[in-house]
C-alpha cells in the first residue's frame, strides 16, 4: 500500500512581543501585591466600647473587642480609696471636664488593671442596649509605645472620648521608649488630644528599675540631674494611685463578695479556712489569689462562673 505523506511539524505561532511584555508585567504586579502588607482596616468608632491597638501594618489600626474581660466595680475590695479617686477622675473626663493621666502602681495582684476596666464598665453601665457607651477603652501594649503619636492622630478627630490603657508599663536599662512616652504625655507641640487620657499600671512607682537610676547616678557628671531625668516620666501622670498588700480582713471581704455574687454553695467558715490554706501555698494574699481560689472552688463545686453585669 502506498504510504501516506507525513505532514511536516508545525511550530506554534510566536506571541507578539507586546503580549509577552504585558504578561510579564502582570506577573510582576501580582508578585508585588503578594509581598505588600495588607491595608489596615478602616476605624469604626462605633464598632465596640473597647479596642486593641495594633502597630502593624503601619500606620496601625484598632481592633474592636466585642466583650471586655472585667469584673463589676462592686467586687473590688480593699481598694476603696483609690477606686473612688479613679472613678471620679474618669467620670469628669467622660463629661468633658479636665482630668489627669493616672499611674496605678504597687503590689502585684491587687487589682490595678481590674480597676481600670471596672471603672470603664461602671461609667458605661447605663448605655442603651446595642449602642456604644460614651467612653471607649483602648489597650496599647508596652512595646508599641513609640507608635503612640500615630494612635493619637487617629483618635484626635473622633467624637468619642478614649481612655488609653497600658498594662504592666515599665522600662529596662536598654529601653529608650520612655522618652517617646514623655513627649506624648506633656511635651509635644500638639499635646494630648482633649478626648484622650492615659491610664497605666506598673509594679514600679517610677516605671524604671532602681538599679537603672543608680547606675546613671554613679556615672553621670551631675548625678542629681541623671535621676531627675528618669523620674520626670512618672511626674507626667497627675494621679499616682498606690496599691498595697491586703490584710486578712480585706482578703476575706474579697472572698465573701465573690462567693455571694456567684452563688457558691459553701459555708463561710469552710470558705475562709480553705482560702487561708490556698493563700499559704501561694505565699501571698491578694485579689488575684482570691480570684484564683474562687475559680478552683467553683470548679470543685461543679458551679459555672457566669458573667456579671457592671
Amino acid at each position: 500500500m502506498p504510504k501516506k505523506p507525513v505532514k511536516p511539524a508545525t511550530r506554534p505561532k510566536a506571541k507578539p512581543a507586546a503580549n509577552l511584555h504585558e504578561t510579564t508585567l502582570l506577573r510582576i504586579a501580582a508578585a508585588l501585591e503578594r509581598l505588600a502588607p495588607p491595608l489596615a482596616p478602616a476605624f469604626d468608632e462605633t464598632a465596640a466600647d473597647a479596642f486593641i491597638w495594633h502597630a502593624e501594618p503601619a500606620p496601625g489600626w484598632l481592633a474592636p473587642v466585642p466583650s471586655i474581660n472585667a469584673v463589676p466595680i462592686r467586687l473590688l475590695q480593699g481598694v476603696e480609696r483609690v477606686r473612688d479617686i479613679l472613678l471620679d477622675n474618669t467620670q469628669r473626663f467622660a463629661r468633658g471636664l479636665p482630668a489627669n493621666n493616672a499611674l496605678l502602681w504597687g503590689a502585684r495582684g491587687m487589682g490595678k488593671s481590674s480597676l481600670v476596666k471596672a471603672v470603664h464598665g461602671a461609667i458605661n453601665a447605663k448605655k442603651q442596649p446595642g449602642k456604644t457607651g460614651a467612653l471607649a477603652l483602648v489597650e496599647i501594649h508596652r512595646e508599641d509605645i513609640p507608635t503612640l503619636p500615630a494612635l493619637l492622630t487617629l483618635l484626635r478627630d473622633s467624637k468619642r472620648r478614649y481612655v488609653l490603657f497600658c498594662d504592666d508599663l515599665s522600662f529596662d536599662a536598654e529601653d529608650q521608649h520612655y522618652k517617646s512616652l514623655k513627649a506624648v504625655l506633656d511635651g509635644g507641640i500638639e499635646g494630648r488630644p482633649d478626648n484622650v487620657i492615659l491610664y497605666a499600671t506598673s509594679n514600679r512607682r517610677h516605671l524604671l528599675p532602681r538599679d537603672m537610676m543608680e547606675n546613671e547616678k554613679s556615672t553621670a557628671i551631675n548625678p542629681h540631674e541623671a535621676v531627675e531625668e528618669k523620674v520626670s516620666l512618672s511626674d507626667r501622670f497627675g494621679l499616682w494611685l498606690g496599691f498595697h498588700s491586703c490584710s486578712q480582713e480585706d482578703f476575706f471581704a474579697m472572698l465573701d463578695g465573690y462567693s455571694k455574687a456567684y452563688g457558691l454553695k459553701i459555708d463561710q467558715t469552710q470558705l475562709r479556712a480553705e482560702a487561708v490554706e490556698w493563700s499559704m501555698t501561694r505565699g501571698a494574699r491578694s485579689g488575684r489569689v482570691a480570684w484564683q481560689f474562687i475559680q478552683d472552688l467553683a470548679g470543685r463545686l461543679g458551679q459555672p462562673i457566669r458573667t456579671l453585669k457592671s
